[in-house]
């Protein structure tokens, strides 16, 4: 069987993810490993024996695929964060990086660790390739023997995994600890984020002279009603709501909303109707459609003309799992299934603009992946310089997510969109996830079992567990207890790998902490390319008489 699997490395390839996924699913105490237990199972495999190994290319393909696609769905969010509030976010996340260095230089000087054994630990507990390859490559710079870069893979190998599943574990204990209610606190955040929200309808008597003969335009800016306003009854006549509307009484009006925002609306101009008339579709008829044209997706609603053109509106918005509340500023994408509200006859003519074609979700413009790919790889490969004789890439891991970042906030130029639908970046972010934690798994076993087997692999181990611990309890409290930092999107700053990121989403249930992992993920690339590099020569200079 050994030698089936060392031949065909890509059943060996399938038979750990197949494995991994089954494993991932079994709840020991509430908690599962997830996607993450294909890790483990390819370290399993690693250590049975030398031979089985992973060709680089899928780890370098997982990666790129992963980085790619999740910043592409972020890009937006990404930005917009930064102009709210990023600077505190940076500088934490400095602090926590810098940190586990400092504790370590005084560990190096109180066990007489070689210098190229700590940096290793280092990039190994950071979850950061791009780290180990820089260390590698500056050892080499600087005339390193081949026994230090050899401590310094052993230190990332038995860190690596012990970075993931430590940091899971952790997270586990201290959800216990620190009791989270994520709903409430996705609730608190769902204006700032695309998060689910409960959207109903209702239809409301309009009885408070307080509103009436006012146009709508001035009754929102006064009220701030965070609603979406539908039809009209006025008599046996039926209209769309506009922000030239005047109420009169004896209206009656069908709106969207969450239930608090109905309820404030509700106040203020009548009472809940007693005819519910959301159904009513004797003029106005209301379709789901998907959004499949290119050609509008990265537009806003407003620039559409819908209600001039068609007389029709769009109240809400699914993307993914989450519904949204339309409004003029709300960018379309493709993926998107809308729901519109437009005379019968217009429906066809709505069809036809927003495609409404499923299947053509399904497809990947090759060439806007392919493009988007190859300029993120070869950003990452480009040398930057710092004083003091540091060089360091952004790799594979860094290069595309920045330009996916970039493009994904641009979402399109000219006649190039840049964006996917949501269901193929999904897949593919899963796929990438799945070769680049199969691929790690794998071509770290070996290394990962021959240091156990000679004793300096408990050393390690006990270290860096530690230091994990330490400096994740370190971080959660002070990002959360001092900083005011949302816990959700603090899961996934301090999310250094992709698996630790697929827990914090299964525990968090929305997709916060894939934003606080697109936020961060980026600068802590460069921040532990940089530290790793100067501790190796801070250590080096300290061993010199």
């Amino acid at each position: 069987m050994i030698e089936l699997l060392q031949a065909n490395p890509l059943l060996l390839l399938f038979f750990v993810v197949a494995i991994g996924y089954l494993l991932g699913q079994i709840r020991i105490g509430g908690n599962s490993m997830g996607v993450a237990a294909v890790l483990f199972v390819g370290l399993a495999f690693g250590a049975l024996d030398p031979g089985l190994q992973m060709p680089q290319i899928v780890l370098d393909l997982g990666l790129v695929l992963f980085v790619y696609t999740i910043g592409l769905a972020n890009g937006p969010g990404f930005f917009s964060k930064f102009r709210r509030e990023g600077l505190r976010e940076v500088l934490f996340i400095v602090g926590i990086m810098t940190l586990p260095a400092l504790l370590l230089l005084g560990i190096h000087l109180a066990l007489d660790l070689s210098p190229a054994t700590t940096v290793g630990i280092f990039t190994g507990m950071s979850n950061n390739t791009p780290a180990l390859a820089s260390v590698l490559d500056l050892i080499g710079q600087r005339g390193g023997a081949v026994t230090a870069a050899s401590d310094a893979v052993v230190g990332f190998s038995v860190l690596y995994p012990l970075g993931v599943l430590g940091r899971m574990l952790v997270l586990a204990l201290v959800l216990r600890l620190w009791p989270v209610d994520f709903a409430v606190e996705a609730h608190r955040l769902r204006h700032q984020y695309p998060i689910a929200r409960d959207l109903q309808y209702r239809t409301i008597d309009i009885t408070n002279d307080a509103v009436m003969e006012r146009p709508l335009r001035q009754l929102r800016r006064e009220h701030e009603w965070d609603v979406l306003f539908g039809r009209l009854y006025r008599g046996e006549a039926i209209s769309l709501i506009s922000n030239d509307t005047q109420f009169r009484p004896g209206d009656k009006i069908v709106v969207a909303g969450t239930p608090e925002a109905m309820d404030a609306l509700e106040t203020a101009v009548g009472q809940r109707a007693a005819e519910d008339l959301l159904h009513d579709h004797a003029v106005y008829d209301s379709r789901r459609l998907f959004v499949s044209n290119p050609d509008i997706t990265g537009r806003q609603l407003s620039t559409l003309n819908l209600r001039e053109e068609h007389g029709a509106i769009v109240s809400h918005v699914r993307r993914g799992d989450v519904e949204l509340l339309a409004r003029g500023d709300t960018v379309l994408e493709w993926g998107d299934r809308i729901r519109v509200l437009a005379p019968r006859e217009e429906i066809p003519h709505l069809v036809e603009l927003f495609g409404d074609s499923y299947a053509q979700l399904s497809h990947v413009n090759l060439m806007t992946v392919g493009l988007g790919i190859a300029v993120g790889w070869l950003l990452g490969l480009i040398p930057m310089s710092l004083p003091g004789g540091i060089t360091f890439r952004l790799g594979l891991a860094g290069g595309p997510l920045l330009v996916a970042l970039v493009l994904g906030a641009l979402r399109r130029t000219g006649p190039i969109l840049w964006k996917m639908p949501y269901s193929a970046n999904l897949t593919l972010r899963q796929f990438g996830l799945i070769l680049l934690l199969a691929a790690v798994g794998v071509r770290s076993g070996s290394a990962f079992l021959q240091a156990f087997t000679s004793g300096t692999g408990w050393l390690i181990f006990g270290l860096g567990l530690g230091l994990i611990v330490v400096t994740t309890l370190l971080a959660l409290w002070i990002g959360y207890k001092l900083l005011g930092i949302p816990f959700s999107l603090l899961l996934g700053m301090i999310s250094p790998q992709p698996a630790v990121l697929e827990f914090a989403e299964d525990q968090a249930q929305n997709p916060l902490p894939g934003i606080g992992y697109t936020l961060m993920f980026p600068f802590a690339i460069i921040i532990n390319v940089i530290l790793a590099q100067v501790l190796l020569i801070v250590l080096q200079t300290m061993l010199v008489p």
